[in-house]
């Protein structure tokens, strides 16, 4: 097959070498030989390869630049990302193609952040850092989380690596998702439309949804006023999850004790926004689940995967559902 590796020249922090590529195929050699490669950075490359590429492996900001484009060959467009929301609507995928994410690439990372940002919130460092700033002494007493209830709303790869952190350090674990089966890591499983009744018992939630219609907004200022008094908040799914005003409120009024969030809008953060003055926050720029040690041989091992799983006829394991959103 032709494969057209495409990344960006001004973006070369999650760029493809062709080393990385050599790497990755030596780990897969029943798959990985045989195929016509090529690397591009500029427009240029890329619209000298793409018309009689098969299969197109590219970061996430080439395939919204480069795009709608005349490939009528092309079979498969892998993005080395896990959420694709920001390629939506999804009109420009070419009819014949189908559209593949690195789902699986970012647990392990996205796990110690989790467990990191828990922590940090029973141990009170968003006020700590608020007093800190303020150049104020504020004693204040922190505890275990063995016994505490962390809600963690979404259940894929990043909210069950966060969950099975959080069941090794003795938490009460509720997972919230679209099906309400059993998961290794939780106590219990509900649906999305239960979600209400698990909040008033809630010490920390954790959103770790992608974003789509369904799931824009749902942490609102209804619900946010259903957590209990000083509770906590952490965030590494999508900014627009929830209502960052009606979070700044209820941090702001003490009804909430802290946040840490990774995710934003808009992103980045621009100066003056309140957020920065919010107190009890903690704010890293999206980067809880990257790994740069390990993200792209995983997300190319994941690639190698599905391209076995294309060659077998078998269903794609990372096949993006552009109706449901994931």
């Amino acid at each position: 097959m032709r494969i057209h590796v495409q990344n960006l020249s001004d973006d070369p922090g999650f760029a493809i070498t062709p080393a990385q590529w050599a790497a990755a195929a030596a780990r897969t050699p029943d798959v990985s030989a045989g195929h016509v490669l090529s690397f591009g950075e500029t427009a240029e490359e890329f619209r000298a390869s793409i018309q009689q590429a098969e299969v197109l492996v590219a970061q996430t900001g080439a395939v919204r630049r480069l795009f709608p484009a005349e490939a009528p060959r092309l079979r498969l467009i892998y993005c080395t990302a896990a959420g694709l929301d920001s390629l939506a609507p999804f009109d420009w995928l070419p009819p014949n193609a189908q559209l593949l994410n690195n789902r699986g690439a970012h647990g392990a990372k996205a796990g110690e952040y989790g467990i990191m940002a828990l922590l940090m919130l029973a141990t009170g460092m968003p006020e700590f850092a608020t007093a800190q700033r303020a150049g104020r002494w504020a004693p204040r007493p922190g505890f275990v989380l063995a016994g505490r209830h962390v809600a963690v709303v979404g259940l894929g790869t990043l909210g069950s690596a966060v969950a099975a952190q959080a069941a090794r350090f003795g938490m009460r674990v509720t997972g919230v998702r679209t099906r309400s089966e059993p998961h290794p890591a939780c106590a219990q499983v509900v649906t999305l439309d239960a979600l209400d009744t698990v909040l008033p018992d809630t010490d920390f939630l954790v959103l770790a949804l992608p974003l789509t219609a369904a799931t824009q907004g749902m942490l609102d200022r209804r619900r946010i006023a259903l957590l209990p008094q000083g509770a906590g908040v952490v965030n590494i799914g999508r900014g627009a999850l929830l209502d960052q005003d009606a979070l700044c409120d209820a941090l702001e009024t003490g009804h909430m004790s802290g946040a840490v969030l990774d995710v934003f809008v808009p992103e980045p953060v621009p100066p003056g926004h309140r957020l920065w003055a919010t107190p009890n926050l903690v704010m890293t720029p999206h980067v809880s689940a990257d790994d740069p040690n390990t993200y792209v041989p995983l997300s190319l091992d994941i690639f190698f995967q599905n391209l076995r799983a294309f060659r077998d006829g078998a269903a794609l394991p990372n096949r993006f559902d552009t109706a449901r959103g994931y």
